[in-house]
């Protein structure tokens, strides 16, 4: 049983949540830059460069695989050198790694904000004015 609670009390910490939460945000951001990347990108480099699609971008390694095969069917067939579907995963994980190199720069920065602002001295509780009032008294009487 103290396994079972002490489980719980590790996978209810903030820290585990938060990065459950920023797991799920990845997953699905992720999937918004494959597309960015595979329906927006990718096709304009491929028209820029002269009509080529890059997922489909292989050198055969088989002897059994006829040049003008798609990827998939040329996979099936034998061992291919993908390297235009490398360059499509190499992109996303550029733009990936570039949009979250400008979130946490963009927190760091708030986070310089904050710690550049003068921090306020707490307000002296009733205690700490009744003693110096009484060390302010002393000291009058002793200066007699």
């Amino acid at each position: 049983m103290g396994m079972i609670k002490e489980f719980k009390e590790f996978a209810m910490r903030g820290n585990v949540m938060d990065l459950a939460v920023g797991i799920i945000i990845g997953t699905a951001f992720s999937g918004i830059v494959n597309s960015v990347v595979n329906d927006l990108i990718m096709p304009l480099v491929g028209k820029v460069i002269g009509d080529v699609d890059f997922s489909n971008l292989y050198v055969p390694l088989s002897e059994n695989i006829p040049n003008g095969l798609a990827l998939e069917e040329a996979k099936k067939l034998g061992a291919v050198f993908a390297w235009g579907n490398f360059v499509t995963v190499l992109l996303n994980f550029i733009i990936l790694a570039f949009i979250i190199f400008l979130i946490i720069k963009g927190m760091n920065s708030l986070k310089r904000k904050k710690a550049e602002a003068p921090a306020v001295p707490p307000a002296p509780t009733k205690e700490e004015i009744l003693l110096t009032e009484m060390r302010d008294a002393l000291r009058q009487i002793a200066s007699r």
